[in-house]
């Protein structure tokens, strides 16, 4: 196992920052790596903690009187210079817990309701992103949307359209459009779940 020498934080942002990882890797050659992390400080990087609490949720929503539609977001990315199709997701507050970031973050990002569904822990707990380059972990939260689309709780540095995707346009997007990645694999779920419910209950882990 590599040896962690040192940490530094290189920058002072609201919402990420980059720490430099001083360390030896396990055949003793020096490693000088960089870290993006939602971590306002070294002593909060999960490489300092050991502990994995979320730093931001997903929401895996389904919509429409006969639940045959998925919500999401296609949203602007200045790392992408372009629009990229994702589920809605956003960080989680200090004072909240998952389930309360995803029912406001899918208020403000779609205006619509969100009413959680219990599922096994295995399908919620907090998951990695990108741990190539950052530790950020995000939990999902799976339920049922409803109400009418609004985008004016949205930011105002947010460019976001909302879509309500029935399994032909999610066959599209797959097909033709940017994706995040783990957006793409949770629509390829979408689309073999053809009873419609969420089959959590019937899967064994």
């Amino acid at each position: 196992m590599g040896k962690i020498n040192s940490i530094k934080k290189q920058t002072d942002n609201r919402y990420v920052n980059l720490y430099n990882v001083k360390a030896t890797s396990v055949h003793d050659t020096p490693v000088n790596y960089f870290v993006a992390s939602r971590a306002k400080d070294v002593g909060s990087l999960k490489i300092t903690t050991r502990r994995n609490d979320p730093d931001g949720v997903i929401i895996y929503a389904i919509y429409g009187e006969a639940h045959d539609k998925v919500v999401l977001i296609r949203q602007y990315r200045y790392t992408l210079g372009d629009y990229i199709y994702e589920f809605p997701a956003g960080l989680v507050e200090p004072d909240e817990n998952y389930h309360e970031g995803a029912i406001r973050e899918l208020y403000e990002e779609t205006g619509l309701s969100l009413s959680p569904i219990q599922v096994p822990d295995a399908y919620q707990k907090p998951y990695f992103t990108t741990v190539g380059m950052t530790d950020e972990s995000c939990a999902t939260v799976y339920g049922y949307a409803s109400g009418a689309i609004s985008t004016k709780a949205q930011e105002d540095t947010e460019e976001i359209e909302v879509v309500l995707a029935d399994r032909q346009e999610v066959k599209r997007i797959l097909k033709e459009e940017k994706v995040a990645i783990m957006t793409a694999y949770m629509l390829m779920h979408f689309l073999k779940d053809e009873r419609i419910q969420f089959c959590f209950s019937l899967m064994r882990l």
